[in-house]
């Protein structure tokens, strides 16, 4: 716990932050995990030999264990962490019911290694974000409620009226993934680890889906955009732009994400008008993204200078770049003519791993290197240089991946839909993965250097926390950090 006098001169706030550090610590084990086993899938497309045979290795079985891994473990660690970290500050009250948020944390432990063991073993539900069973199910959601529970409730007895902005989209995120996950959760259980859906047929790919992109709109968007209004303006010493956008930011956001889902199933047996209100909706949500990203570019209004010198303020900044990178790049991608040579192709790829390893990885990652010092007593990371060297190593990976996989989409459309003056098509499925392989690796160099910049940040905070732990109970700013 960490006992803080705020500026009013009111009795001191003490502080709940073991459960922060917990989670922050676990989010960073939790991304080197899910990392390497991206790694290892991109070199098994690679080299599928690298399967060795062995059904709990393949492609099949990794793949979703990479990205619950990547999401929900090492994004909802820091999630969640930075939510009860930012929700006391700015609220000025102690977290509400600590041994509940202890009970979030183990249970949310609890969960991912369950879904680490049952996803290799095969047992899936087969939907895209939702594939484990109902027993690990109805835990997240158990979990999940007690999480609600501890944030709102620590909203509800807050020593200021305001609510700041940040706490809103936390808020949202709860809620909406609580909905999403109660509704396309809904199964019927046929027996330990089996299920089947409720809803069949084009409903059930349309609640999927409805649930799909909205997991990366509230989950994986929502979220970390409360991390970056706090983040930002706390580590570039500045306020925030403009806060009468940030509401706007918040209010069309939420609105319109909601509505995006049917752009998944372009050219399927879905109604057609729904095909289109999903293009549509998708359009419209370019509107509130880049405001949002504007917003927090032009917070460092008058501190420009400080991005040459703080690599931490960089990781931040250049999140936001990739997230209007990725949400100018998503509504293009819905629209119908485009969908049709971008959809199955590894242009896909790219897009979402653009939004995951830049916006995602980039806003937690430098979120991270501000909460995790000031949580034991540091003005910062025990090795600025080690943080400075993480970030030319992650950006250089980013760009590599996801300009390889831009490139090979392309061309495997192009492709596949190249025919011949007698109309059959130019080029078998085989040429077209055989044109691909030096994309493949190019992506895995790239994949394989975002991972070496996060082992670096792993021995960077496990070096902070080892040397900072005997300030962690002291006000920040006693420990200086290294060069």
């Amino acid at each position: 716990m960490q006992e803080i006098q705020d500026s009013t001169h009111s009795p001191p706030v003490i502080y709940e932050d073991t459960v922060v550090r917990q989670l922050a610590f676990m989010a960073v084990v939790w991304g080197v995990v899910g990392m390497l086993v991206g790694v290892v899938i991109a070199a098994q497309l690679t080299w599928p030999q690298l399967n060795l045979d062995i059904p709990w290795l393949s492609y099949g079985r990794l793949r979703p264990l990479h990205t619950n891994a990547v999401i929900f473990a090492f994004g909802g660690c820091a999630l969640m962490a930075t939510s009860f970290h930012v929700v006391q500050r700015t609220c000025q009250a102690r977290l509400f019911a600590p041994g509940l948020a202890s009970f979030v944390f183990w249970g949310w432990q609890a969960i991912i290694v369950a879904a680490a063991i049952s996803l290799p073993m095969g047992y899936t539900r087969g939907k895209e974000y939702a594939e484990l069973e109902w027993p690990i199910t109805i835990a997240i959601a158990v979990v999940w409620v007690a999480y609600a529970i501890v944030f709102f409730g620590t909203i509800a007895r807050r020593k200021v009226r305001h609510i700041y902005v940040a706490n809103w989209f936390y808020g949202a995120f709860i809620i909406a993934v609580a909905l999403l996950h109660i509704v396309n959760g809904a199964s019927m259980p046929a027996g330990w680890m089996k299920s089947y859906s409720v809803y069949s047929g084009v409903q059930d790919a349309m609640v999927q889906w409805w649930y799909g992109h909205n997991a990366v709109g509230f989950f994986l968007t929502a979220g970390f955009l409360g991390m970056m209004y706090y983040y930002i303006p706390k580590q570039a010493g500045r306020p925030v732009y403009s806060y009468r956008l940030s509401i706007v930011h918040f209010w069309a956001l939420i609105f319109t994400y909601m509505w995006a889902g049917p752009h998944h199933l372009h050219y399927t047996a879905l109604p057609d008008w729904t095909q289109s209100l999903g293009m549509v909706f998708s359009l419209i949500l370019l509107a509130p993204s880049w405001g949002g990203m504007i917003n927090g570019v032009m917070t460092l209004s008058g501190a420009w200078h400080k991005l040459r010198t703080d690599p931490v303020l960089r990781f931040l900044i250049v999140a936001l770049s990739f997230y209007g990178m990725a949400t100018f790049e998503g509504p293009m991608m819905s629209i119908k003519t485009v969908n049709s040579l971008s959809h199955y192709t590894d242009w896909g790829i790219a897009h979402v791993h653009a939004g995951a390893l830049g916006w995602v990885g980039f806003i937690t990652m430098g979120s991270l290197y501000y909460l995790i010092p000031r949580l034991y007593g540091r003005t910062s990371m025990y090795s600025m240089k080690a943080v400075e060297l993480h970030f030319w190593v992650s950006t250089a990976g980013v760009v590599l991946y996801i300009a390889a996989m831009w490139i090979a989409g392309v061309m495997q459309g192009l492709m596949w839909r190249s025919v011949n003056p007698d109309g059959t098509l130019a080029y078998t499925f085989v040429e077209s993965v055989k044109a691909t392989f030096p994309f493949y690796l190019v992506r895995l160099t790239g994949g394989l250097l975002y991972l070496g910049g996060m082992l670096v940040m792993a021995w960077n905070v496990w070096m902070t926390v080892m040397t900072g732990v005997s300030a962690r109970v002291t006000v920040p700013g006693l420990v200086p950090a290294r060069a």
